[in-house]
């Protein structure tokens, strides 16, 4: 399985990192070109490599590392998102200021589902900050928690498969109009919380 990235701040670095390990096939991209790039593929390591954000999007999985502002803009370069899985991370917050964007009564991913139509879209790894996430998910005896939500039962299977091959503990809050909104930041409870599941 081939795992795209969009977007290489911390957060996109450190799922990058723990794909990496897994032994997935990673390919990270930005704004800025794939030569740009090449030196952090190499420092992530494994079967990483350094694309553009269309190469990025041509993988199985896609996962979408970029601040809510730049989201539309990041993403435009993908030609087709049928029958693509995408992970969205992202928590719509608007900065300066610090303050949650007009969802107009959605939770962020269902926003997001409306930008990649076609794909199915799981809410993840959005709970954790980003070092946290680098970090080894086998702690205290047991695996550290990562949250998802989605309405496609064999997205988030699949999802699930890359959350454990990773390290974590997966637990699924069901749909995104319900467990959307547990995980979602700011709003609701989940995020920073930091679990171990034993």
């Amino acid at each position: 399985m081939k795992i795209g990235i969009i977007g290489t701040g911390a957060i996109g670095q450190a799922f990058a990192k723990q794909a990496a390990k897994a032994g997935y096939e990673v390919i990270i991209s930005n704004s800025r070109g794939a030569e740009s790039l090449k030196e952090t593929a190499k420092a992530i390591g494994g079967k990483t490599t350094a694309g553009t954000v269309e190469d990025a999007g041509k993988a199985d999985v896609i996962f979408l590392a970029v601040p809510w502002k730049h989201l539309e803009a990041a993403i435009s370069g993908v030609k087709s998102w049928k029958g693509k899985i995408v992970i969205d991370p992202t928590n719509p917050i608007i900065t300066p200021g610090f303050h949650l964007a007009d969802l107009k009564g959605l939770t962020s991913t269902e926003v997001v589902a409306g930008l990649v139509p076609g794909a199915s879209v799981v809410k993840g790894f959005n709970t954790l900050q980003p070092g946290t996430l680098a970090s080894d998910p086998r702690q205290g005896g047991g695996h550290r928690v990562i949250f998802y939500a989605g309405n496609d039962d064999e997205a988030k299977a699949t999802v699930s498969g890359i959350i454990d091959r990773m390290g974590f503990a997966g637990i699924d809050l069901g749909r995104l109009d319900e467990g959307g909104k547990l995980s979602q930041f700011p709003g609701g409870p989940l995020p920073t919380l930091n679990l171990i599941k034993l």
